[in-house]
């Protein structure tokens, strides 16, 4: 499949999406890789709302980074969002998930060994992006470990990867080249 929203140079750039740029290579992510920001570039001023609170959620969470990673990939599964799902699973890795976490998520089934902390995770996200609600039980289970706060930022993770995954089918933004031997998530 052929992206939809063709990279644009410097100079095709009206001032408003050269501002955007700017904004996201002085903030925390230090470039424009790929995702959805070249189709942010195409409402430069929703795109800045957005990389703002994407930047929060991924930068400034009170959730630590192997559950807000676990949570991405819980997204991107739900989605089927090939980039994303690419991108994260390697930041997984690297936060320290396990890989059979990510390959039965992957395939679409509960993981058989999750930490408490991994499983409280995973059934908030599973029950939020399934069913369109939470129950008592998730939701008490998170706010006992993180407080309101932690509830609050992990949906609006869940909501924000959600977007983004949306936005990179659209696209059709394609998965990375050096993501090879990663196969593609089944629909």
């Amino acid at each position: 499949m052929t992206e939809r929203f063709k990279t644009l140079s410097e100079t095709e750039m009206t001032p408003e999406q050269k501002r955007l740029v700017q904004a996201i290579i002085s903030g925390p992510r230090k470039a424009m890789r790929g995702g959805p920001f070249q189709a942010f570039l195409r409402s430069p001023e929703l795109g800045d709302i957005a990389q703002q609170f994407g930047a929060h959620v991924r930068y400034k969470s009170v959730l630590p980074d192997t559950l807000k990673e676990l949570a991405i990939l819980v997204t991107a599964r739900h989605w089927t969002a090939q980039y994303e799902w690419v991108a994260h699973r390697r930041m997984g890795e690297e936060a320290g998930l396990s890989p059979a976490i990510a390959d039965a998520i992957a395939e679409g089934r509960r993981p058989d060994r999750l930490s408490a902390d991994e499983a409280m995770i995973y059934d908030f996200a599973t029950e939020l992006l399934r069913t369109a609600e939470v129950s008592d039980k998730n939701f008490d289970a998170v706010k006992a470990k993180f407080g309101e706060r932690g509830v609050v930022e992990l949906t609006l993770t869940l909501g924000y990867y959600s977007t983004v995954s949306m936005i990179l089918n659209v696209h059709r933004h394609p998965i990375p080249a050096d993501a090879k031997g990663l196969p593609p998530l089944e629909r």
